[in-house]
């Protein structure tokens, strides 16, 4: 299985690279990444681009793909709705058009987010949910939606947005009580990469996959 990945280099993308890089089933990761992640493997080909609206340079490279894992995101602190739309949606439009140009079979695995909502009070949960529809109304193979809330980071992986970077490594040792507490509500990132790799491989009956979802993945096959 050939994969690709948008947002490598943020805390649910690498996860996401790990597991592929890992993966005796994946013959090849093509990272889509805006400087050079500064990781070495046979398997990792990465395409540096700059122009996340334009994919015209390097559509060919989107050839003969079968799944993506899109974990691009950014905080919506201090971003105006147009600012977050355009980073949310738009960006996430661009790239899907040019990978079902030139892979039309392609399944697409998106990461949201917990409280995800079209109807929602905060501006955030509604332009996810907008991403979300634009998603489901392309032609995949098949798409499907994760919605993780807490993730606790593993294997060297770390967040890019300084406040849950700190919420983390204050709280690394809660992963346990809490999952005790709420089993549904909280997941680490080497399961979330695990739980993407097994769903673009797989499929899933679940276009929405809440965070309980995500845990419930049989990631084994």
């Amino acid at each position: 299985m050939r994969v690709i990945i948008f947002g490598a280099s943020g805390m649910l993308g690498k996860a996401a690279l790990l597991e592929c890089l890992d993966d005796t089933g994946v013959s090849e990761v093509v990272a889509v990444v805006r400087r050079p992640l500064g990781l070495e493997h046979a398997k990792l080909r990465e395409l540096v681009h700059t122009d996340f609206l334009d994919y015209s340079a390097i559509e060919g490279d989107f050839a003969g793909l079968d799944a993506c894992l899109y974990c691009v995101g950014i905080s919506v602190s201090g971003l105006s709705e147009a600012e977050y739309r355009r980073v949310t949606v738009e960006l996430a439009v661009a790239a899907s058009r040019a990978m079902l140009k030139a892979s039309p079979g392609m399944r697409m695995c998106f990461v949201s987010g917990a409280g995800t909502d079209r109807n929602g009070s905060q501006m955030w949960s509604r332009v996810k949910a907008e991403a979300e529809d634009a998603m489901l109304a392309m032609p995949w193979r098949s798409a499907h939606m994760f919605r993780p809330a807490a993730v606790f980071p593993r294997r060297g992986v770390v967040s890019r947005t300084p406040m849950y970077r700190a919420m983390y490594g204050l709280l690394g040792w809660a992963y346990s009580p809490m999952k005790a507490l709420m089993p549904g509500g909280v997941t680490t990132s080497d399961h979330f990469g695990k739980a993407m790799l097994a769903v673009a491989r797989n499929g899933h009956p679940l276009q929405l996959l809440e965070s309980r979802d995500i845990n419930a993945v049989d990631t084994s096959r």
